[in-house]
């Protein structure tokens, strides 16, 4: 019971694309989606902003994404935990 999630909030695990800014992370989800048509699977690629308070996740990390409230204009995730760093 003190693993689960209490709330419904979504979780995502992505590519930090970008840490130029403050605080903030650009974080980049690839998911695969069938084609209704042809039935090939392709890759759909989504960037997220999230809040990163401490600093941790740099440019290549793995990382997981939670939704927040509505940190800034753009900004609706938060960075739970840095999974994989990435390779020097």
């Amino acid at each position: 019971m003190s693993e689960e999630r209490k709330s419904g909030r979504r979780r995502l695990v992505g590519v930090v694309a970008s840490d130029k800014m403050m605080k903030t992370v650009t974080v980049v989800v690839t998911r695969r989606v069938q084609d209704p048509l042809y039935r090939k699977y392709v890759s759909r690629m989504s960037k997220f902003k999230a809040h990163d308070a401490r600093g941790e996740a740099h440019a290549g990390d793995t990382v997981e994404i939670e939704e927040h409230r509505p940190l800034s204009a753009t900004k609706r995730w938060k960075v739970i935990r840095v999974l994989r760093r990435a390779e020097a």
